[in-house]
């Protein structure tokens, strides 16, 4: 195996746990490297450090598997997938079937993501050196599982910087069918694993569904940035006056208007509205008393902070102006790089433009099936704040 050596003082973070090392702080071992390659990290005093896999043409050289001297196989992978699920069977209700089974760097796998829907898996392998674990994956997932498929979802831009190109298809198993049914709370989700965002449904949210199950009961409800409506039927079978969806995807709210139909729900008590969800808030004079936010990440790089608290900031703005007294404002930020400070920040200039006192009546973040290195701060993206104005 390559090994990779490190400049002086430079150990401290990887001994600390930190699963990334940065091309800065490598002072050889890289020239000839293969992205993906399996490498020993060595500290420049000659110390063993950790295993990873290295890619040179990337800011981030080295991603670590293991502080441990071992080799970087399938069996180093089918007890990381081992330790994964003991961690999901120790915190997971047992009858719940739509999870995350393995969650990158929070489970020692960088790259990879695994997520369960009933039967069937959907695996992103977004790193070199992930893409090359893949096949060891796939097997230890269907050793474990046993699922009918596993199907891959592997794009984004961590692909395309990486150097890969984007890969979907099935990799074991059956062909998921073009809508997969999952249940959560005994509400009933449809979800399109093949065309989808992401792997095809937000598990990271199970506990702000929750949440909207216990607060929408006779209350009418705006669901901002509504994707599949997830939140919106977990609102309107908690009892919600009116559900209003929005989104400018119109398959997606095709496949909310589906999973409405199939929970029973009254067709009168929900409405899919088509639109810009900045447009839609500034142009309705419609009030709610419980107002969801949920977008896509405004950040995806460093360099667009600014903007992005913009837009965070500029949709909070317009979500506080169409609340109802008294009302509640359940947002959300899924932008890795916005720090829960920066968001709270902007939310609470957002309340102050908008003339409303706001209250923070809970916060919350990643469910436990996403887990995060403690020494890895990087890997907390989800922000979630219930306020109350």
């Amino acid at each position: 195996m390559r090994t990779v050596v490190l400049k002086p003082g430079r150990e401290a973070r990887v001994r600390a746990g930190h699963p990334w090392i940065f091309s800065g702080a490598v002072a050889a071992g890289l020239d000839g490297a293969e992205p993906g390659e399996p490498v020993r990290v060595q500290a420049a005093s000659g110390g063993y450090l950790a295993a990873g896999y290295c890619n040179p043409r990337t800011t981030i050289a080295v991603r670590v598997l293991t502080l441990e001297d071992e080799a970087i196989d399938a069996a180093l992978v089918g007890r990381r997938v081992d330790r994964a699920l003991a961690l999901r069977r120790a915190t997971l209700p047992p009858t719940l079937a739509a999870f995350r089974v393995v969650n990158g760097e929070g489970d020692q796998l960088p790259g990879v993501v695994v997520d369960r829907y009933d039967d069937f898996l959907v695996c992103q392998f977004l790193t070199a050196g992930a893409a090359r674990l893949a096949s060891a994956v796939v097997s230890a997932l269907g050793e474990r599982l046993a699922p009918r498929g596993v199907f891959e979802r592997s794009e984004g831009s961590v692909r395309i910087e990486e150097g890969l190109p984007s890969a979907r298809g099935v990799l074991a198993g059956e062909v998921p069918p073009p809508y997969l049914t999952i249940e959560e709370a005994g509400d009933r989700f449809l979800v399109d694993v093949v065309h989808g965002q992401k792997t095809g449904f937000f598990l990271d949210q199970r506990e702000s569904r929750a949440r909207v199950r216990e607060l929408a009961p006779g209350r009418r409800v705006l669901n901002a940035f509504a994707y599949t409506g997830a939140f919106a039927i977990a609102a309107a079978r908690a009892g919600a006056a009116e559900v209003v969806s929005v989104d400018t995807s119109r398959p997606a709210l095709a496949l909310a208007e589906a999973a409405w139909v199939a929970n029973g729900l009254a067709p009168a008590a929900g409405r899919f509205v088509t639109a810009d969800v900045f447009e839609f808030l500034r142009s309705t004079r419609e009030r709610y008393d419980l107002v969801l936010v949920d977008p896509p990440p405004f950040v995806r790089r460093r360099r667009d902070v600014a903007p992005g608290l913009r837009g965070y900031k500029d949709v909070n703005l317009q979500a506080f102006r169409r609340l109802a007294p008294d009302g509640w404002l359940l947002t959300s930020c899924c932008s890795q790089h916005v720090s829960w400070a920066a968001f709270r920040e902007v939310v609470a200039a957002a309340a102050a433009d908008a003339g409303r006192t706001a209250r923070v009546v809970a916060e919350a973040g990643q469910p436990v099936d996403h887990p995060v290195a403690l020494a890895h701060p990087e890997g907390v993206y989800l922000k979630v704040l219930l306020l109350r104005a």
